[in-house]
């Protein structure tokens, strides 16, 4: 046998053993509500709660389908969003269906789906199908694999999704002004046949943007100076929390299509074990078990759970400035400024109403009360069951909870006695032998600069 009729004979054999796999992996009792996926394989209609836990995605939600002639069919429509990062802040984006990022597309392994996309913007565009395997043509590459979509036009995308775990869709026509602009979203795609079923799975897309105080469009020129860090294109007190019941099982899932920046996402109170990357599942025995993720640009990583410690946990970027917001971006270091009556001075015969700012560092920025620019917000925080909470940007809170009957937001966590660092007492710290330093007249705090 020479080397050629080898070949041939070895990628035949590949070729029906493949196709004997997915025959078996196919194979079943079809019902009435079958899909088919090509003319001689039908698969049956997977159903979301019955075959799948659907997908959470935080201030945002799933695209709708319908089934036409054996494909689920979605409709995508490319537009200009006036949208909302928190309270305060609001900016013209580029999204689709009215969202900011566009809604997420759900899908099981083994679906033919077809994809319109209809295109509103003042300019041309295209639809990339981020990591998933599909012809060529339908790639969404603008010039390279399909014409642009025109303002006005409708294209259609249709394939049969091969694989399953979690992906992402977004522009791929002058990408680096749209996608700034927010033209991105969630594809999630669920397997046919899990090993397993989560109780809870949440979606974030992290992205981050420039937008200049008092402004309300993001600067899609910006190439490392960025202010506004989201996640679904929200930023903390702005980010709806996760909830779980104790002992469930929860995934979350973290796709960065940030401009620049990867993303270290922690959870606090419990550790995890990273399940995937958008190439797909990590065999168990590859798994690690962390407490910190790093999602680089352009990628995925999937995490799960038992939520096993109640409380109300953060998830955040460990980026230190990723959980600021505008007012941070460009402020005078005044840390150790020992301003004296500097202040008294400048309100008596200035500007009444001057305050130094910073001295002692950022995280009474929003408690201050003081003006901000229209359309803009303070370096960070938002209110927390006990004080301000100093952090903002790319920050979300998943609540655990005992006893709940529902997912509905139960607010803050009520700790059992005995269970909150709390201010230490003078019997207490006899008892355990520990001295406290004389005082060394700590810098002047804000509060004294006002009263001073």
């Amino acid at each position: 046998m020479n080397d050629k009729s080898t070949i041939t004979r070895r990628k035949f054999l590949t070729g029906t053993a493949a196709a004997a796999g997915g025959a078996s992996f196919l194979r079943g009792v079809i019902p009435a509500n079958a899909q088919t996926i090509s003319p001689t394989v039908t698969v049956p209609l997977a159903q979301p709660g019955r075959d799948y836990t659907p997908t959470i995605t935080p201030n945002n939600v799933s695209l709708p389908w319908k089934i036409v002639d054996g494909a689920k069919v979605y409709h995508l429509i490319a537009e200009e969003v006036k949208h909302e990062f928190a309270p305060g802040l609001e900016a013209f984006c580029w999204g689709f269906n009215g969202r900011v990022h566009g809604p997420t597309i759900e899908a099981v392994e083994g679906d033919r789906v077809r994809i319109y996309v209809t295109n509103k913007l003042p300019a041309a565009t295209s639809i990339h199908w981020h990591g998933i395997i599909l012809p060529n043509g339908m790639d969404g590459i603008s010039g390279l694999t399909q014409t642009p979509i025109k303002p006005g036009e409708t294209f259609k995308y249709e394939f049969t999704l091969r694989q399953h775990g979690t992906h992402m869709y977004h522009s791929h026509h002058d990408e680096m002004t749209q996608m700034a602009l927010g033209l991105m979203g969630l594809f999630i795609i669920h397997p046919r046949q899990p090993k397993y079923r989560v109780d809870r799975d949440f979606a974030f897309m992290l992205s981050e943007w420039r937008i200049d105080v008092g402004t309300m469009r993001p600067n899609p020129n910006e190439m490392t100076d960025f202010n506004v860090f989201s996640m679904n294109a929200r930023i903390f007190p702005g980010t709806e929390p996760m909830v779980a019941k104790l002992g469930d099982r929860v995934r979350i899932r973290f796709v960065n299509l940030s401009a620049m920046d990867h993303h270290p996402m922690h959870l606090h109170g419990h550790t995890f074990r990273v399940v995937e990357t958008d190439g797909g599942q990590i065999p168990e025995s590859a798994q690690q078990i962390e407490t910190t993720v790093l999602v680089q640009v352009g990628s995925a990583r999937t995490i799960e759970f038992v939520a096993d410690n109640p409380g109300d946990w953060p998830v955040h970027c460990h980026m230190t400035h990723h959980t600021m917001t505008q007012m941070g971006d460009k402020f005078p270091n005044t840390i150790g400024v020992k301003s004296g009556k500097l202040d008294e001075k400048i309100r008596s015969s200035l500007l009444p109403g001057y305050m130094t700012m910073g001295e002692t560092g950022m995280a009474d920025m929003g408690t201050m009360g003081m003006p901000v620019p229209r359309n803009s917000l303070p370096m960070m925080g938002g209110p927390g069951p006990f004080d301000y909470i100093a952090m903002g940007g790319m920050f979300a809170v998943i609540k655990i909870r005992d006893g709940i009957t529902s997912y509905e937001d139960p607010g803050w966590y009520r700790h059992p006695e005995g269970t909150v660092a709390s201010l230490a007492q003078a019997d207490e710290l006899r008892r355990d032998n520990v001295e406290i330093p004389a005082d060394q007249s700590p810098p002047p705090t804000h509060h004294d600069h006002q009263h001073s």
